[in-house]
């Protein structure tokens, strides 16, 4: 009796093991019936075409809270952190820190990349948006942490630099599911315009660091 008990007890162990397996492989596929209506919802106007709509990899694994928490989920993230990382460029020429004055314009700038833009149209980062930046300011989002202050507390060393750089450049190297936009991965920001955002939060002159 002891021995058919388990049995059954590995037999259905195996099985819900199984399943949860293939729960977590099917987790990550999308569902064609929700790909249908957002094909239906939106239209390719202007600069904005429908590519918009499909997810990469990162999209994908952070839309899925429950595969995202899995073991799998959490080495993918991993995976897709480090291969970020890794294809972050530093400065071509080595210098990080452009002009921080140029850098209040960008951050207060929310234009660019959207369907009344145009290819020549000068992209901000709209850093203001989710960011407490400097004291002048009055209006600014919460959904990323305060910056006031930022280069005067951490200093400006090289590891600082690095750090900061590749925070702007691509958020979703230290944390898969940032919320904070791409700007090299997605073009949004030039290297001299990222320059000039270094500056603003890491230049003593910044009014962020007064």
């Amino acid at each position: 009796m002891n021995n058919i008990l388990i049995k059954l007890v590995a037999s259905t162990t195996m099985t819900f093991g199984a399943l949860a397996l293939s729960n977590v492989a099917l987790a990550q596929k999308v569902d064609p019936a929700v790909q249908a209506v957002m094909d239906r919802s939106f239209r390719e106007q202007g600069i904005a075409k429908l590519d918009r709509i499909q997810q990469d990899e990162f999209q994908t694994l952070c839309s899925d809270e429950k595969f995202r928490d899995s073991p799998e989920g959490k080495k993918k993230a991993e995976a897709l952190q480090s291969a970020a990382l890794a294809a972050i460029k530093p400065p071509s020429d080595g210098k990080y820190l452009g002009n921080w004055a140029e850098g209040e314009k960008i951050a207060q700038s929310g234009r660019g990349a959207t369907w009344t833009d145009n290819l020549k149209t000068v992209n901000g980062g709209g850093c203001y948006n989710c960011h407490q930046i400097s004291k002048q300011e009055i209006s600014y989002g919460t959904i990323g942490p305060s910056l006031l202050e930022y280069g005067k507390t951490r200093g400006n060393s090289d590891v600082i630099l690095t750090y900061t750089w590749n925070r702007i450049n691509n958020s979703k190297a230290y944390n898969a599911c940032s919320n904070m936009p791409r700007m090299q991965h997605f073009n949004l920001l030039t290297e001299q315009q990222i320059k000039d955002v270094m500056a603003l939060l890491l230049d003593p002159a910044s009014p962020v660091n007064k």
